[in-house]
């Protein structure tokens, strides 16, 4: 805070208990000091109003509220950069520089979220590093590190890929072996720690309105297995041509993706997460589509991921039925 703001709140907070503790005592002094059976003179449906001073203990109420006030504002912060007399709000770790960090204690709530992530992780590290030593895979075989992980997604990943974890409008199902980016484990890792950038352009203005249409249609009928809609009439061989002269460097000459710039497969349905009807892959090559899986790294940190990533293999690679 600025030393111009920090006297700005100061001396505002201080008028205002200068300017309420005149009001209480002024309103103190103007009134009968005995009780009486006079009324104020006005009635409220018949209800009328004795002319009688605050009881006591009501004006002491407002004294100690007062007294209270001054007493937290001198002894913890509130009065712009003012620490307070006791120690500790300003604690910092001397490796870290971050305040709380090392788990000493100190007199207010602030930097309560760093004290409660340091006993955190001082009884939960161990349990993560010991997951962070062993293969994915063989973590996403323990039954115990499993439950951590689905509590993970689901504080972390289900508000866009759902409980279930089979994605929604715009977010891919992780439960298939369609996989954006590439569903090995180490490569699951990489996506959750650094995220991914999809761009897939906007060729509307590129092929034009009969060109978008008779590739949404080539894609449908020919990679995606689909049938026209009844009233829809276009070239496909058109929509071939220009599919090969524009998309295949991405997607691949049979339309199967190219996992490296996460290029979907178009010969299966679950990779179109924007939708498969004709008038949506004519809105995604129209307009194009910019998805972002946010990176994980500063948030949960490598051993966190590599349980999650363990978590999010499992869900593709669940074992046989018997």
């Amino acid at each position: 805070m600025t030393t111009f703001w920090s006297w700005y709140v100061t001396l505002l907070t201080s008028a205002t208990l200068l300017g309420l503790t005149w009001l209480i005592f002024a309103t103190r002094r103007g009134q009968r000091e005995n009780t009486t059976d006079e009324t104020v003179g006005h009635s409220f449906d018949g209800i009328e109003e004795y002319d009688n001073p605050l009881p006591r203990w009501w004006f002491m109420l407002f004294v100690g509220t007062l007294v209270f006030a001054v007493g937290y504002l001198v002894l913890y912060p509130g009065m712009g950069n003012w620490k307070g007399v006791f120690p500790g709000y300003d604690k910092v770790d001397a490796e870290s520089n971050t305040a709380f960090s090392n788990g000493e204690p100190g007199w207010t709530g602030a930097h309560q979220w760093e004290k409660e992530m340091f006993k955190a992780d001082k009884e939960y590290g161990p349990i993560f590093a010991k997951y962070a030593a062993m293969p994915i895979e063989a973590v996403a075989q323990d039954e115990q590190a499993l439950k951590m992980g689905g509590r993970l997604f689901a504080s972390n990943c289900a508000v866009c890929h759902g409980s279930d974890a089979k994605g929604a409008y715009g977010f891919p199902n992780l439960t298939d072996q369609e996989w954006r980016w590439g569903g090995e484990p180490a490569t699951i890792k990489t996506t959750i720690l650094g995220g991914r950038q999809a761009a897939m352009p906007a060729w509307g203005e590129i092929l034009g309105e009969d060109g978008v249409h008779n590739v949404a249609a080539f894609v449908l009928t020919q990679l995606a297995g689909r049938k026209l809609p009844e009233d829809a009439k276009a070239d496909i061989e058109a929509g071939r041509q220009l599919f090969t002269s524009n998309c295949v460097a991405c997607h691949g000459p049979e339309g199967k993706g190219m996992p490296a710039m996460g290029a979907p497969n178009l010969t299966d349905a679950p990779a179109f997460i924007y939708g498969t009807s004709f008038a949506q892959l004519q809105q995604t090559i129209r307009y194009g589509r910019n998805g972002k899986m946010p990176s994980q790294e500063n948030l949960l940190g490598n051993d966190k991921v590599h349980l999650l990533a363990a978590y999010v293999y499992s869900l593709s690679h669940k074992p046989a039925q018997q």
